[in-house]
């Protein structure tokens, strides 16, 4: 039996304008549905194990003929992508992978999906450190829910010194960011509250939101030196919806914002922390990248400091500026919010672990030092993507970000999903820009990362090339970017 189900209404908008697929308009409606169905299933929004809606119900909810749908299905599970078994109905897989595990990325692929640097060059040496230190925790249990207090004193040390006076007290170390964004979604929502999001915004976030019982409140996010909706808008417009929806709680990106680049000024800032306040309401305000600050004019403090306190609590980690597979995140909150997050952390985990707190009080002592790094190797690859995608696409806007780790790239023609599933067929995964939405949009969007080796950039614009070129009605990219596979 699947484990999970979506309903026809649900996929069908995940699906988009699925009958813009990569055929042509010529091309059968199945295959382009088909298509659709898979890159839902390869890029995560729609979970290997899921149950599909039964083909007589899809095909009333699309509008289309149950003989189109029928034959996607069966195109899927030509692909290795759908099962079929008896009481259970259509259920999704991925190729050579168990029913219920997704599949790494193939050794062939050039994974540009995640926004994520490489490892520091010296986090080894950090390390062996760390390991060095290891004997000293021994003697006690390793069970640690709230984290090593010289950990948290080196994270309240940092937030005091970006103008935020912070004690221990009011840190809480987690398992990376997403840890920490799950764990305060438990707290602060209710099932059937509403929950204010951004759109786009970080999918993770609000599914665990949605995880929680929320019901999402989307406000449009002004996306970064794009022209239309400012700044100004989406404060304007995330008032209102503090206003109108009563929340419990936001997930707001207020620096650097995944995936648009766009940063909220100290006025904006001020502003949404009031109307929240005002409703009671608690902003989740996840800062990962928010010390990844490139060309901006001005440092700005970080997001609580602009409101009354406990009007927003925030999330950190070292994912961003370390690396990934440092496990550590942290919240920072009032006191008695982080009781309550420590009561609830039991039935999902015991604790941090010991060793990576170790490593990672040694690289926020040591952030002033990792900041330098990254930053320059951010400006190096934001200048160096910039400049091939302006070649290789004039006909794209590319927007030049002032930090973080991203790049919201507009395409000028909703074709997001079929580039996507062109650039598998080259050996590139990319984010589609849908993948950044709760209901199929942002087809005319593309998230790229900055923070990518300059070898490896040159790699993915020749492979999005080959990409644009397969796609039906697009125009032909520079000679010259195509020249080694023309």
């Amino acid at each position: 039996m699947a484990d999970a189900s979506i309903s026809a209404r649900a996929l069908v908008t995940l699906l988009g304008d699925w009958r813009d697929g990569g055929t042509g308009p010529s091309g059968p409606a199945y295959v382009a549905l088909a298509d659709r169905v898979r890159l839902l299933v390869l890029d995560g929004r729609v979970s290997v194990g899921t149950r599909l809606p039964a083909e007589r119900e899809l095909a009333e909810r699309l509008g289309a003929s149950r003989t189109t749908v029928a034959a996607a299905y069966r195109r899927l599970r030509e692909q290795d992508l759908l099962r079929s078994l008896r009481g259970s109905g259509s259920v999704t897989r991925l190729p050579g992978a168990p029913a219920v595990l997704p599949a790494p990325p193939a050794a062939e692929h050039l994974d540009l999906s995640k926004a994520a640097p490489p490892a520091l060059p010296w986090l080894a040496e950090v390390a062996r450190e760390a390991v060095e230190e290891l004997p000293a925790q021994l003697a006690g249990s390793g069970f640690d829910p709230v984290g090593l207090p010289e950990l948290r004193l080196a994270i309240a040390e940092r937030y005091t010194a970006r103008g935020l006076p912070t004690a221990p007290e009011q840190v809480m170390v987690t398992i990376g960011a997403q840890h920490a964004i799950g764990l305060l979604s438990k707290v602060l929502v209710g099932r059937g509250d509403r929950a204010v999001i951004e759109a786009p915004t970080y999918p993770h976030a609000y599914e665990a939101l949605r995880a929680a019982g929320a019901r999402l409140v989307p406000v449009p996010v002004a996306p970064h030196d794009a022209g239309g909706l400012d700044v100004d808008d989406e404060v304007g417009a995330l008032v209102r919806a503090f206003g109108h929806a009563n929340p419990s709680t936001a997930y707001l990106m207020p620096d650097f914002q995944n995936p648009t680049g766009r940063s909220l000024d100290e006025a904006g800032r001020e502003r949404v922390l009031d109307a929240a306040a005002r409703q009671g309401a608690v902003i989740i305000a996840d800062e990962t990248t928010a010390e990844l600050d490139l060309d901006r004019e001005a440092a700005l403090r970080p997001f609580a400091a602009y409101g009354p306190a406990g009007s927003a609590v925030l999330v950190g980690s070292l994912g961003k500026t370390a690396w990934g597979g440092i496990r550590v995140g942290w919240i920072r909150a009032e006191p008695a919010l982080i009781r309550r997050l420590v009561a609830i952390r039991a039935p999902g985990d015991l604790g941090t672990p010991i060793l990576e707190q170790l490593i990672a009080t040694r690289l926020v002592r040591g952030m002033d030092e990792i900041l330098a790094f990254r930053r320059a190797e951010l400006r190096q690859g934001r200048d160096l993507l910039e400049a091939r995608l302006a070649e290789a696409f004039p006909s794209w806007h590319v927007p030049h970000v002032d930090g973080g780790i991203a790049t919201w790239i507009g395409l000028g023609a909703p074709v997001s999903s079929q580039l996507a599933l062109a650039a598998r067929a080259q050996g590139l995964l990319i984010a589609a820009g849908p993948r950044f939405g709760i209901d199929g949009a942002f087809e005319r969007y593309l998230r790229l990362p900055i923070c990518l080796p300059p070898e490896t950039i040159d790699e993915a614009v020749q492979a999005l090339s080959r990409a644009w070129l397969a796609l039906p009605g697009t125009a032909v990219p520079e000679a010259g970017l195509l020249a080694e596979v023309v």
